[in-house]
């Protein structure tokens, strides 16, 4: 599988769409010699599909036409070089992959074809087995479908530890927690911003663009921060480097 889960587009300062992690993103571009990619922009629900293609095709140099032109958008995932799922809203996201029946073609063309799969924020949610740990309002379902599930473990992207000032209402820290206590076999990586998880063959890597390390949440264990991926080992099926 080629894949690279980021935990945001931009970071602070950069004008640049998913500029923090161009390298890494490039180097898959290259390496799998992708000239043209789908954009699955469903989370977006106050900006412009066709405004967030143009970004990306002026970030990262190659083709990028969003889905929604596509009268069959199974078959334009089973043609795709490349599949980008935009950050935005998780739960619409996964409620439209649903609803335009993507979710086995899109786990076809990444697991059977190797089609490279980029997504942040809300594209980096529905990758996970479900959307549970998604930070976003349930503003289309309240029902919580199954998602991708071509990275098996949750993950939290925008995750921050800051505790502010007034702040009456929960941590991140303490909502990821009452997630472990309710389901207590299952882990949470939480991915700072300008972070990313790449998935290329078997192996698995981490990258941080302010040298910032992830936290692995699990009920009755103490949080763990890390700066590799040796310390998924044990959740994952992957080569951890």
């Amino acid at each position: 599988m080629e894949l690279i889960l980021l935990s945001n587009g931009k970071t602070s300062g950069d004008q640049e769409l998913l500029g923090y992690a161009k390298k890494q993103i490039l180097a898959v571009l290259e390496r799998r010699k992708v000239a043209k990619a789908i954009l699955i922009p469903y989370a977006l629900i106050r900006s412009d599909y066709d405004a967030r293609a143009r970004d990306l095709e002026s970030s990262l140099g190659i083709s990028v036409t969003s889905i929604h032109h596509f009268d069959k958008p199974a078959e334009a995932i089973a043609q795709a070089e490349c599949i980008i799922v935009s950050g935005g809203n998780t739960w619409m996201l996964n409620q439209m992959l649903h609803e335009k029946d993507l979710i086995v073609p899109i786990q076809r063309a990444v697991r059977e074809r190797e089609v490279p799969y980029i997504g942040w924020s809300a594209g980096c949610n529905v990758a996970c087995p479900s959307i549970r740990t998604t930070n976003d309002m349930p503003v289309r379902s309240s029902v919580v479908l199954p998602s991708l599930g071509l990275f098996p473990v949750q993950i939290n992207p925008h995750y921050i530890d800051a505790h502010l000032s007034g702040h009456m209402g929960e941590t991140r820290d303490e909502r990821i927690a009452e997630f472990c206590a309710v389901n207590q076999t299952e882990s949470v990586v939480a991915l700072r911003e300008g972070s990313l998880l790449q998935i290329s063959g078997t192996k698995l890597r981490y990258y941080s663009a302010k040298d910032q390390g992830f936290k692995i949440f699990r009920h009755g264990q103490e949080t763990t921060e890390h700066v590799d991926t040796a310390a998924l080992s044990e959740l994952v099926p992957f080569t951890c480097c």
